[in-house]
């Protein structure tokens, strides 16, 4: 059966997995790309380009891909605030978006599927996480199932008892301020098998597996 991850998700060291304040031109809020230099600085995100470190966190970032289906993520992780009531928006992601699988939205505000480049299409689904892993699992064809965030998603996701393994990168900023991943989530290490490697960036990756 396919597993239901989490990838590279980061948080600050007070557990915020966003800022406060998103806009249109601030995605994380006041948290701004702090969250993910680390990631930035790897050879996987170079891709092509000469450059980026290999070691601890480029090994981690390259889990991402290999065997995903398809994707779920949250409307805040789609688009900034009232991004629903722009009929020309298609997601914070560019025009070929990372993710290159079926891509479910879950929203108050369902609207028809968007293709995009690369293998990305986005649907939007009013659902509960079940309903959503449901459906997803169906467009995977029997690969797994990645939840992408943000926080509040990955919380439900983690709370319903549905996420087999996650990866978290903790970072060494405070935010303050901003939307927690593990809110309500006291005693989950009890249900997971879990391990830790610093890395020479500075962050450290937390593995969970059910």
């Amino acid at each position: 059966m396919s597993r239901t991850r989490v990838h590279n998700f980061a948080i600050s060291l007070d557990g915020f997995g966003t800022g406060e304040g998103q806009t249109r031109d601030l995605h994380f809020g006041h948290a701004g790309e702090r969250l993910h230099e680390w990631m930035f600085a790897t050879r996987w995100w170079h891709g092509d380009e000469p450059g980026g470190s290999g070691g601890v966190d480029d090994v981690f970032t390259r889990q991402f891909d290999p065997g995903i289906g398809a994707e779920i993520m949250g409307a805040g992780k789609f688009g900034h605030p009232g991004w629903h009531e722009d009929p020309e928006w298609t997601g914070a992601w560019g025009p070929n978006p990372p993710f290159h699988t079926p891509t479910f939205i879950l929203t108050h505000h369902p609207r028809p599927s968007v293709e995009m480049e690369g293998g990305t299409t986005y649907h939007f689904l009013d659902a509960s996480p079940a309903e959503a892993l449901e459906t997803a699992r169906k467009a995977a064809n029997g690969k797994d199932v990645r939840i992408g965030g943000g926080p509040t998603v990955v919380r439900d996701f983690v709370a319903a008892g549905l996420v087999d393994y996650m990866h978290v990168v903790v970072v060494p900023i405070l935010l303050g301020r901003g939307v927690r991943l593990w809110d309500g989530l006291e005693g989950i290490e009890a249900d997971y098998r879990v391990e830790s490697t610093s890395s020479p960036s500075g962050v450290t990756h937390v593995t969970f597996t059910r």
